[in-house]
């Protein structure tokens, strides 16, 4: 396996990033590929990305992964993760992969867990250079996502103030107001050890804002038909299952959403074998490594 660090620029900011090509490429072969993203404040070496691409390598596509604009080793303001200039970083990603002399331009394929899910998600109904979406653990609509993972009276109004004192706050006062991380996207205990070291901890408060405005609803239609995988634990603790749900009944053909009962929200992470076989049966028929005979 052979492993390359990279660096693009999406809106002035350089952003780190590694392509690595699986073993056994001639010279002069395009491969398709996979771009994964990371999760919410995290880097591009969690395991929610090292194993999928693990996985995608295994089966002879090239992988990227990079750092999101303010994330990892990658430019941009600490923390201030803008939702659209993800997408923008998505999109970017893929023209610099696109360029890759062992990459078939013509299908590279996005995948992301939570917070990447739903960048993936976007940038496929907005950009058709995208061949293909796997979406794990991802939402769709940011205000309803966020009302399900702050679901007392007592948190909605806590988290609502929040985003209210927010607005123009950096205009007044000059300065970003600073929000810890779990009063954004609460996490149980028993699953921060999947949060990986170095991950964004404080962030700006328009961060929540761009992701309560974002609706990855509204373009999820816009991906057919190409084809798109929806993976979602039945039983999530960190992004309600309802909005995978929502995603499916949004999104044109072909189409296929899966649950889990036996994994939570870093399913890739958790190592569930299940969820491996189930998108290797998938990619076999909708975006195999060689392409299927007309």
């Amino acid at each position: 396996m052979s492993e390359e660090r990279v660096s693009f620029t999406s809106k002035g900011l350089k952003l780190a990033g590694v392509v690595r090509v699986p073993d056994g490429i001639k010279p002069g072969e395009r491969r398709p590929a996979f771009i994964i993203l990371h999760g919410f404040g995290s880097r591009m070496m969690a395991e929610n990305v090292m194993r999928p691409t693990a996985m995608f390598e295994k089966l002879g596509y090239v992988c990227m992964r990079f750092d999101m604009p303010g994330c990892g080793d990658s430019e941009g303001e600490k923390g201030l993760l803008l939702c659209p200039d993800q997408v923008t970083a998505t999109s970017d990603a893929l023209t610099l992969l696109a360029q890759h002399p062992h990459v078939d331009g013509q299908r590279i394929a996005v995948m992301g867990s939570s917070f990447g899910a739903a960048v993936v998600v976007y940038c496929g109904g907005v950009d058709p250079r995208v061949a293909a979406v796997i979406s794990a653990s991802g939402w769709g609509h940011g205000e309803r996502k966020f009302r399900g993972q702050h679901p007392s009276p007592e948190g909605w109004k806590k988290f609502s103030a929040m985003l209210e004192e927010g607005r123009g706050y950096r205009a007044r006062t000059g300065k970003p107001l600073m929000v810890p991380r779990y009063d954004i996207v609460p996490i149980p205990e028993h699953l921060r050890t999947h949060v990986v070291p170095g991950s964004v901890q404080m962030f700006p408060s328009e961060t929540a804002q761009s992701m309560y405005d974002f609706r990855a609803n509204d373009v999820v239609g816009q991906i057919a038909p190409r084809p798109l995988m929806l993976l979602h634990s039945s039983d999530d603790h960190v992004t309600p299952v309802a909005q995978s749900i929502e995603l499916f009944g949004h999104a044109g053909q072909p189409t296929e959403l899966h649950l889990f009962a036996d994994t939570d929200h870093f399913m890739f992470a958790e190592g569930n074998t299940r969820v491996h076989h189930v998108v290797q049966d998938w990619l076999a028929n909708y975006f195999p490594v060689e392409p299927k005979a007309a």
